[in-house]
C-alpha cells in the first residue's frame, strides 16, 4: 500500500530534528513546517532525475531559506541521490560532511546554489529564469524547457535584494519562476508583527506577479496551488500557510524551533505526535521506497530529452554551451588591429572595444547595467535587449539594482549556458557586496565590469570617488580583481575573466589613459598579475609598482628619476592575486627580495594603501590616498593628492635620501 504523503513528509521531519539534535545545532522549525509542501513539489511537479544530477534541462530548485538546510539534505538523500548518505545526514554541521550549515552548491550535486543570506536564493533565481528563458529561445523547447522552484522564509521576502529581484522578475515576466513562501509568521525574534506590517501579496501583485495561496501543510492543497502557478504566464508567489516546527506539540508555532535543536524530551514527544518510530535516522522501508521512486519519476523524461539531445544535430555546441568552454581566439586577432592604432582611451572604453570582439565571438556573453550603461560602456553594438518580447537578447537593463543585478548574475551563472557580466561604478560594490562573496564562495563565472574606479572621476566627488574598495575586494577570496593600465591589458584582463573558474572584478577608468603596451607579446602577460614594463636604464636603485591609470605616472616619474642617475624599474601589476601566484623565482625576478637598502620598491595606486606593503616591504614606500576623495575635474584631484609624474619622483626621491638609500 502507498504511504501516504504526510507519512512522506514525515520523514523529513524526522531525519531534520534527528540531525540538528546531534548537532546541537541548526534549525529544525522551518523543515518541519514546509515538510508537506516539499513532499507535493518534489513527489508530483518538479522535474528531475536524482540519476543525472547535472541534467542540463532539469527544472532548478532553490532553498533560499538556507538555514532550513536539512531540508533539502533530506530530500535528496530520500530521493535518492548519491550523496548526501545517512552517514552524511548523521554528521550534519560537522567538519567533512557534506550537510553543511548552510547548502553550499560545491558540497553536493542537487543543491543548485548557495544559500543562507536571506534573499539571495530568491535573486539567483531570477537569474536561473532568465538563463532558462534566454537558452529555450536559442535551442528551443526540445532541449531547454524547465522551471525554477524557489522555498523562501519571511526573512527571505524582507530583505532589500528581494524588492530588487521581485521587480526585476515581474518586469521581465519570468513566468518559469515558482515562490513557494513559507508564510509561517516566525523570525528569531518572535512573530513577525513585531517587524512588519506591510502586504506582502499586494507588493507582489504590484510587481505584476500571479499569487495564490494554500494550506501548507496539505500536500493536495500546495499540489492544487502548483498547478494554478503552472498555468499562469507571470512568475507566481505562492503563499503557503504553515507552522514553524509542526509536529513538535510544545514548541511548534514559536520561535523556539526556529534556530535551536528541540531538546530531546521535545523530540521524543514529536515522535509520539507524528507516529515515528522511536530509532533515530531512521525511514520505514515503505516510506523510502516511494521517495526512491519519486526520485526515478523523471527517468523517462530524461530518456526522451537525451534522444532529443542526439537527434538535434547540435549536441556537442549545446553541451559544450552548457558546460561553460570558452575560446580566447578573439584575442591576438583583436590585439593586432589595436596596436595598429593606438590613441588615449579610457579603459571604460577599451572594454567595450573588446567587447565588440567577445560578443561577436562568444554567443553565451549576456551584458547589462544598473541604469549606468552610458557610463560603463557595457552594451555592443551587436547584442540587442533581452526584454519579453525577446529572451533571445543578450544585454539586461537592471535599473537602479546593482544588488539584485549581482545575485541574478550569479544564477545566471550557475544555471549554466551563459556568461553573465554587468556594470555599475566601483563605489557601488558596496551595494553589490553580498553577492559578490557569494560570487567568489560559489566560484560563478561573472564579470563585473566596474567603472569610474578613482578619483579620476571627477567632480561627482567623495561619495562616487572610491578610495577603500579595490583593496577590501583583493582581500575577498576566490576573486580576483584586475585594474588594467590601458587597452592591451583591459583586453587582456577581459580574456583572463572569461577563462577562469569564478568570478572577476575589472576596475576601470573614466579618464583616458595613453597606450603603454605599443607592441606585440608572445603571452597575455596580465596573466602573469604583474610583470615589468619597464627596465632600468642607470643602475637599479628603485622599483615602482603601479596599477591601472597610475602605471602612466609611474612612467614618467622613472623617466624623471632616470635623469637624475637613478635606475628604476617600472611594474605593472593588473591584478595581484595572479602575481601572488606565479612561481617564486618569477616573482623573485620582478621583485627581488633585498633585506638591505639596495633598492627601495614603491607602490603607486590612487586609492588605500592598506595592504602595499605585502609588495614594498615594511621599508618601502606606499603612494596612495588615505583619505576620502575631492570634488574637483580629475587632473585637479591627482595633483591635490601628490600623484603627478614631478611630485611622485620629488616623494620618491626625498624619501631615498631620508632612508639613506
Amino acid at each position: 500500500m502507498q504511504p501516504t504523503d504526510r507519512r512522506l513528509a514525515n520523514a523529513i521531519r524526522a531525519l531534520a530534528m534527528d540531525a540538528v539534535e546531534a548537532a546541537n545545532s541548526g534549525h529544525p522549525g522551518m523543515p518541519m513546517g514546509m515538510a508537506d509542501a516539499a513532499t507535493a513539489l518534489f513527489t508530483r511537479h518538479l522535474k528531475f532525475h536524482a540519476a543525472d544530477p547535472r541534467w542540463p534541462d532539469r527544472d532548478r530548485f532553490v532553498l533560499s531559506a538556507g538555514h532550513g538546510s536539512m531540508l533539502i539534505y533530506a530530500l535528496l538523500y530520500l530521493t535518492g541521490y548519491e550523496r548526501p548518505t545517512l552517514d552524511d545526514i548523521k554528521r550534519f554541521r560537522q567538519l567533512g560532511s557534506p550537510c553543511a550549515g548552510h547548502p553550499e552548491n560545491f558540497e553536493l550535486p542537487g543543491v543548485e546554489v548557495t544559500t543562507g543570506p536571506l534573499g539571495q536564493g530568491v535573486a539567483m533565481a531570477v537569474g536561473m529564469a532568465i538563463a532558462e528563458r534566454h537558452l529555450n529561445a536559442t535551442y528551443c523547447d526540445d532541449l531547454v524547457d524547465h522551471r525554477t522552484f524557489v522555498i523562501a522564509g519571511d526573512g527571505c521576502l524582507m530583505e532589500g535584494v528581494n524588492h530588487e529581484a521581485v521587480g526585476l522578475a515581474g518586469h521581465l515576466k519570468l513566468g518559469r519562476l515558482i515562490v513557494l513562501w513559507d508564510d509561517n509568521s516566525i523570525t528569531i525574534d518572535g512573530s513577525t508583527e513585531l517587524s512588519r506590517n506591510e502586504d506582502v501579496v499586494a507588493r507582489h501583485r504590484a510587481s505584476q506577479w500571479h499569487v495564490c495561496e494554500c494550506d501548507g501543510l496539505s500536500a493536495d492543497d500546495v499540489s492544487r496551488a502548483i498547478e494554478e502557478a503552472l498555468a499562469d504566464p507571470r512568475p507566481s508567489l505562492i503563499r503557503c500557510k504553515t507552522i514553524i516546527g509542526y509536529g513538535a506539540p510544545n514548541k511548534q508555532g514559536t520561535a523556539a524551533t526556529h534556530g535551536a535543536a528541540l531538546g530531546k524530551d521535545e523530540v521524543a514527544a514529536a515522535r509520539k505526535e507524528l507516529g515515528l518510530d522511536d530509532e533515530p535516522f531512521s525511514v520505514p522501508d515503505d516510506v523510502l521506497t516511494a521517495w526512491r521512486a519519486a526520485g526515478k519519476r523523471g527517468g523517462i523524461e530524461h530518456a526522451l530529452w537525451s534522444e532529443r539531445l542526439e537527434a538535434s544535430g547540435r549536441k556537442d555546441e549545446f553541451l559544450h554551451r552548457l558546460n561553460g568552454q570558452v575560446s580566447d581566439a578573439w584575442l591576438k586577432p583583436y590585439l593586432d588591429k589595436l596596436l595598429l592604432d593606438l590613441k588615449p582611451v579610457a579603459t571604460r572604453k577599451a572594454s567595450e572595444m573588446a567587447l565588440e570582439a567577445i560578443n561577436a565571438a562568444i554567443p553565451a556573453t549576456i551584458g547589462g547595467s544598473a541604469d549606468l550603461t552610458g557610463s560603463n560602456n557595457t552594451k555592443t553594438r551587436n547584442i540587442e535587449p533581452l526584454t519579453p518580447e525577446n529572451y533571445g537578447g543578450r544585454y539586461i537593463y537592471y535599473g537602479i539594482r546593482e544588488f539584485g543585478m549581482s545575485a541574478a548574475m550569479n544564477g545566471m551563472a550557475l544555471h549554466g549556458g551563459v556568461i553573465p557580466y554587468g556594470g555599475t561604478f566601483l563605489v557601488f560594490t558596496d551595494y553589490a557586496r553580498p553577492a559578490i562573496r557569494l560570487s567568489a564562495l560559489q566560484k560563478a563565472r561573472v564579470v563585473y565590469v566596474m567603472t569610474h574606479d578613482s578619483i579620476g572621476l571627477g567632480e561627482d566627488g567623495p561619495t562616487h570617488q572610491p578610495i577603500e574598495h579595490l583593496q577590501s575586494l583583493r582581500a575577498m577570496p576566490q576573486l580576483e580583481v584586475f585594474r588594467p593600465a590601458d587597452a592591451v591589458e583591459t583586453a587582456e584582463c577581459w580574456a583572463l575573466a572569461l577563462q577562469r573558474e569564478g568570478p572577476s572584478i575589472l576596475a576601470l577608468t573614466r579618464q583616458n589613459l595613453r597606450p603603454v603596451r605599443t607592441e606585440a607579446a608572445a603571452e597575455n602577460l596580465s596573466a602573469r598579475g604583474a610583470y615589468r614594463l619597464k627596465s632600468s636604464e642607470n643602475n637599479r636603485q628603485a622599483i615602482i609598482v603601479a596599477t591601472g591609470s597610475e602605471v602612466e605616472i609611474a612612467l614618467d616619474a622613472a623617466e624623471r628619476l632616470e635623469v637624475q642617475g637613478i635606475g628604476t624599474d617600472v611594474v605593472s601589476m593588473p591584478c595581484t592575486d595572479r602575481f601572488d601566484a606565479q612561481p617564486w623565482d618569477y616573482r623573485e625576478d620582478i621583485l627581488p627580495d633585498v633585506s638591505n637598502r639596495e633598492i627601495l620598491r614603491v607602490s603607486i595606486e590612487a586609492g588605500a594603501t592598506f595592504g602595499w606593503e605585502r609588495y614594498v616591504g615594511l621599508h618601502g614606500l606606499k603612494i596612495g590616498i588615505d583619505r576620502f576623495g575631492v570634488s574637483a575635474p580629475a587632473a585637479d584631484a591627482y595633483e591635490h593628492f601628490g600623484l603627478t609624474p614631478d611630485k611622485v619622483a620629488t616623494r620618491i626621491i626625498d624619501f631615498m635620501k631620508q632612508r639613506g638609500f
